[in-house]
């Protein structure tokens, strides 16, 4: 196959982010609706036993290719449902085998990420976790953020979770599209982002800032309004619609790095 390999500049990053804000703007309800539907799945299935939660992890992938496939279809004029998450596994069966092995690998570095970050910090993030749901134990929570063992462990759980994104970014997609071997489009991934790293820097910032002028603008409203409630009742909805568009982003960080429709339905 015949990839092509592009250079992305800086700026291109905070337009990734712009389009999938336009995009989303053409069909939020539909791209919402893909997105809950993922999760109420995902629901479903951490209520098995042992595996589900496993299986949810390792599905994440999948749910990054879904959304693609999901907003290459928009940008065609063709409708978004949520049947498109299963598009990449009604591929022939190599492809599909090669993205199975993929969610496998990212499953499997997950936990092992986990596993890292539980050893750093001593359990105290996932104790964070337990006490933030209980408001009578705010001098707990208190002392447990100062502690020191915490805030490494956290250092250490994003971090990693960040260098792991690298290689899984673009690996779905040059499986489903490129028809890559999973190690082939994993290498390809780090290899894009890499010589992306300005745009991702960028794309990056944009989203913090978003999200930071969002937050101070809800608190600032909430202030001014007396309304202190507002804030807690547009956090959920603002969440949603914050990862509806990053998903819906993921497309156009794929096809400015590889050229976008020149390597579709390539052969394996």
């Amino acid at each position: 196959m015949a990839l092509l390999l592009k250079p992305v500049p800086a700026l291109q990053g905070a337009r990734w982010m712009r389009d999938g804000f336009r995009l989303f703007g053409k069909h939020p309800l539909a791209f919402s609706v893909l997105l809950v539907s993922f999760l109420l799945s995902a629901l479903a299935l951490s209520l098995v036993p042992y595996i589900g939660s496993l299986v949810v992890v390792a599905a994440l992938p999948l749910l990054s290719l879904g959304f693609m496939v999901a907003s290459e279809a928009a940008l065609a004029g063709q409708p978004i449902h949520p049947g498109q998450f299963l598009v990449p596994l009604k591929a022939d069966a190599l492809r599909r085998s090669r993205q199975f092995t993929l969610c496998l690998a990212y499953g499997a570095a997950t936990v092992l990420v986990m596993l890292i970050s539980d050893a750093v910090d001593d359990g105290k993030f996932e104790k964070l976790q337990r006490l933030l749901g209980q408001s009578q134990q705010a001098s707990e929570v208190e002392q447990l953020l100062r502690d020191p063992q915490l805030f490494w462990g956290v250092v250490t759980r994003f971090g990693l979770i960040a260098l792991l994104s690298v290689p899984f970014w673009h690996a779905s997609a040059l499986v489903h599209w490129g028809g890559q071997g999973p190690a082939q489009a994993l290498f390809s991934s780090t290899l894009a982002v890499w010589r992306s790293r300005g745009a991702f820097a960028v794309y990056l910032l944009s989203w913090l800032g978003i999200i930071v002028a969002f937050g101070v603008t809800t608190a600032l409203l909430a202030g001014l309004l007396s309304a202190r409630e507002m804030a807690g009742m547009m956090l959920l909805p603002s969440v949603l619609i914050f990862s509806t568009v990053f998903y819906v982003s993921l497309l156009f960080t794929f096809n400015d790095s590889f050229g976008g429709s020149s390597i579709r339905h390539a052969a394996p």
